[in-house]
């Protein structure tokens, strides 16, 4: 044992060598706009928290009613004695949010990936999946037995290609399969052409939706109610860990016989525990808040707008993109250090940001991922930039 521990040791140290360690800062108070952490108060500009449900009083209400209703946790999969009456009305919502007929609720959205495509795919069948897909798709489609086809992210003419190989492969079944948006840079997928791809080569449509899901689209609804093609996607993955609450679970929205098939087959879904009472209460609140929630949605669009053009005036270069996802770009060999001190800076003077580099972004790509919530105010997003440009300063 001793062996193992120096051989970690070593790796754990070539991890921060490479200036890649994760350090986890503490945050000692709800998740919020505002919070405060061991390092003190600090505007919060790097969670997924998009509508501002995560300390949203009415969810927590919901929560804390569920703890006497439903009790803490139901100790069991769904299978046997986990499912509560309201984990069905949680899926029925999703669904009709969503625009399927039917949802099912796992553990995580990692587990609703990691367990669909080995039920739905084997040896006979085709994945073509997006080049920049998320982690949980890459390990999902890894799962299963179908043949693997990548496309260029977001590369039309790419996607038609690998439609071609794997049609003339003979696949029995195919299924292209994108995020709805990247969540590194903020980019849309462009959901109307991939739609008519498939439905030209008899092929399925698989969205993972995380960070769109409740804020994305005029009703929110997602990136297919954004990209005109509601109806027309035939699976649809999501998370309540993002803009519904923020707190755990994720689902698969989709055609009824998928949905149960998952039900019967997917091991994710079958050796988990349900999602706890007190989660799917706050998240019925929560999406029920997102159906109505187009002041907040306009908020966040105006706060998007403002610090994309604050921003390019005071001279960082963005990423493009309406998103609230905003990638400020440190490019080249020395970015990634001019990044991480640039959001060590910030945070000192209370801003919370956090630098991405290889291998979680392309080499010479590293960035500071900004991700604006509709619980910021004006003048925390001019803060935030104020910070940017103090800490540019500092760091040059």
């Amino acid at each position: 044992m001793y062996a193992v521990k120096q051989e970690l040791a070593a790796e754990l140290q070539q991890i921060r060598d490479d200036g890649l360690y994760k350090q986890e800062r503490q945050i000692t108070t709800p998740q919020s706009a505002h919070i405060a952490t061991t390092a003190g108060e600090a505007l919060n500009f790097c969670a997924n928290n998009y509508l501002g449900l995560a300390d949203h009083p009415d969810v927590v209400a919901a929560a804390h009613d569920a703890l006497d209703e439903w009790g803490f946790g139901m100790a069991s999969v769904r299978f046997i004695c986990g499912t509560q009456t309201q984990h069905r009305e949680l899926e029925t919502r999703l669904a009709e949010f969503s625009g399927t007929p039917d949802a099912v609720l796992f553990a995580s959205c990692f587990d609703a990936n990691g367990g669909t495509f080995e039920v739905l795919f084997s040896a006979e069948d085709a994945i073509i999946s997006d080049a920049l897909n998320h982690a949980s798709i890459i390990d999902g489609v890894r799962l299963s037995k179908a043949r693997r086809f990548r496309y260029a992210n977001r590369d039309m003419d790419d996607l038609r290609t690998q439609l071609e190989a794997a049609q003339e492969g003979g696949a029995r079944r195919m299924v292209v399969v994108t995020d709805g948006v990247f969540s590194m840079d903020g980019y849309y997928a462009p959901l109307s052409e991939i739609c008519d791809l498939a439905e030209e080569f008899g092929a399925m449509v698989f969205v993972d939706d995380c960070h769109a899901t409740g804020f994305v689209g005029e009703g929110g609804r997602g990136t297919a109610e954004h990209c005109g093609v509601l109806g027309r996607v035939d699976i649809i993955t999501g998370t309540l860990g993002k803009a519904l609450g923020g707190a755990s679970g994720g689902y698969v929205a989709a055609h009824p016989e998928i949905v149960e098939l998952l039900k019967q087959r997917a091991r994710p879904y079958l050796f988990s525990n349900a999602v706890a009472p007190s989660v799917v209460a706050g998240s019925l609140k929560a999406l029920e808040i997102a159906r109505d929630a187009s002041a907040p949605r306009e908020q966040l669009r105006a706060n998007t707008e403002l610090f994309r053009s604050l921003m390019t005036e005071a001279g960082f270069e963005l990423l493009p993109g309406s998103h609230p996802i905003t990638p400020v770009m440190f490019p080249g060999d020395d970015g990634a250090r001019r990044a991480a001190q640039i959001a060590d800076a910030m945070l000192a003077r209370g801003v919370y940001v956090i630098a991405f580099s290889y291998p979680v972004v392309p080499k010479g790509q590293a960035r500071i991922r900004v991700q604006l919530s509709a619980a910021h105010s004006e003048d925390d997003v001019r803060a935030c930039v104020d910070a940017f440009v103090v800490a540019r300063d500092e760091v040059d």
